[in-house]
């Protein structure tokens, strides 16, 4: 089954408890259940909602594709794209970023390291929409769709078309219940294409060279356009779980 970046369950699940008054060491738990030990994320949490934060934003950078963090310095982009997401908040600047490994013979750990960032403009995130996002999902499918029959090949296995159907009809998602529809289902759609976008890249199906190489770059950019799609649909619902604008 498909999952969520923790980043993003994180965001959401932070700026929900900050925004009820609630206490933040139930945070890691909810979003991060599968995950044995968790070190460097409460206190930050708690310093960011301190100083008035009252949404976490998230970013999903990659190499050569950095645009969604906030202003930072190298050590802290480097080590974002090498994790492939982050959070930060917009107001005071800052940029949190997991670090994960193993924790005993077989278990999970994420060690969350601050760096410092310049604060974000926050009428960038209050203008983002689900219903637009929702349009600019569904197109760039259609457009990786169309690449895919031109470009020849099969990326996806008769099985993994059957787990992305059963995503989509009903996952596991570990997201808070105060999250619209809409904004849930471009959340959840956004995570189950980029997830299956890079799956398809292990299930080639191409029968020549050029073809897999053509193949790939289209799941590849379907793949990054999901990402991005997928941190500003997350920081569109944290705005809202903020109460900075009204569900849209």
């Amino acid at each position: 089954m498909f999952e969520l970046p923790g980043s993003v369950r994180v965001a959401l699940w932070a700026t929900v408890v900050i925004g009820s008054g609630g206490d933040l060491a139930g945070v890691a738990p909810r979003a991060l259940p599968d995950v044995d030990h968790v070190a460097g994320l409460l206190d930050r949490l708690t310093l960011w909602r301190d100083l008035g934060e009252g949404a976490v934003l998230v970013a999903l950078p990659s190499a050569g594709h950095v645009a969604s963090l906030p202003r930072t310095d190298d050590e802290a982009r480097d080590a974002a794209v090498e994790a492939g997401e982050a959070l930060y908040v917009a107001g005071i600047g800052g940029v949190l970023v997991p670090e994960h490994s193993t924790y005993g013979s077989s278990g999970r750990r994420v060690d969350w390291h601050a760096f410092d960032a310049e604060p974000v403009p926050v009428h960038r995130v209050e203008a983002l929409s689900h219903r637009q996002l929702e349009r600019d999902l569904l197109e760039l499918v259609t457009t990786a769709r169309d690449d895919l029959e031109r470009v020849g090949g099969q990326p996806f296995a008769d099985s993994l078309a059957r787990e992305i159907a059963d995503n989509r009809l009903g996952g596991a998602w570990g997201l808070p219940d105060a999250l619209d529809d809409r904004a849930y289902r471009v959340i959840t759609l956004a995570g189950t294409v980029g997830a299956a976008a890079r799956i398809g890249t292990e299930h080639s199906g191409a029968i020549d060279a050029r073809t897999a190489a053509d193949r790939d770059a289209t799941l590849l950019a379907l793949a990054r356009g999901a990402d991005r799609l997928l941190a500003d649909a997350t920081n569109a619902a944290c705005a809202q779980l903020a109460g900075w604008v009204p569900a849209r």
